[in-house]
């Protein structure tokens, strides 16, 4: 088997990613010990995550929806894939360089998600967006880092925490749908959904079609 190649890195807010290739395969890691952040063969949970949030709001009208967290596209992809024409999909990533790979090394993976004419891209944290557009999403999707559990720590708590939590209940419309990805389970986020108002619904899903590989968590919380 051949080794990866580094295609690219970048340092931004404190933590240096890099872009690696082999053959028809990409990884994205993060430097520092952390390891593996996502490959491009595993995305199943990914997929599930928007299809979930985006099946609830099917039935609205010109639904705005929220990514947060670019990755290698495989969730724009799949909220594309269950919406609409007329859906307006933002996309909130941190990290420029993520949104540049996308645009110039990975796209293809994904189909081009990034083309799409019902995208558009927030380089800025997803907190502070939902944080500037209270009531103004059908559905929002948070996949970013590891999930509640994720290696920046600190950031996490800003967004998996009980202020970041309710950032993003007022950030849903009523009747609207939080979908989170982690790669474990945590029962203390799922009592903090709830505390905040959310009603909570835990799925386990494999990170592969084929139900194999890991199994991940998705939590859905639904705004009432």
């Amino acid at each position: 088997m051949t080794s990866y190649t580094l295609i690219d890195s970048s340092t931004e807010h404190g933590t240096t990613l890099q872009l690696l290739q082999r053959d028809d395969e990409f990884t994205i890691r993060v430097e520092g010990g952390f390891g593996e952040l996502m490959h491009s063969s595993v995305h199943n949970s990914e997929d599930v995550l928007a299809e979930l949030a985006c099946k609830h709001v099917a039935e609205r009208e010109s639904p705005r929806l929220l990514v947060g967290g670019l990755g290698m596209g495989y969730t724009l992809a799949s909220a594309l894939l269950h919406s609409g024409p007329d859906a307006r999909i933002s996309v909130a990533e941190l990290m420029p360089a993520v949104v540049r790979w996308n645009q110039n090394h990975i796209g293809a993976i994904a189909g081009f998600p990034l083309n799409d004419d019902r995208v558009d891209v927030i380089i800025q944290d997803v907190g502070k967006v939902m944080s500037s557009h209270k009531n103004s999403f059908d559905a929002i999707m948070l996949d970013v880092d590891n999930g509640p559990d994720g290696y920046t720590r600190d950031d996490n708590d800003n967004l998996y925490g009980l202020d970041g939590l309710e950032n993003a209940f007022e950030s849903l419309k009523p009747g609207g749908i939080l979908t989170v990805w982690s790669s474990d389970t945590d029962s203390n986020f799922t009592q903090r959904l709830m505390k905040i108002g959310f009603e909570v619904e835990v799925k386990r899903v494999r990170e592969h079609t084929d139900d194999l590989g890991a199994i991940h968590t998705i939590w859905v919380a639904v705004r009432y």
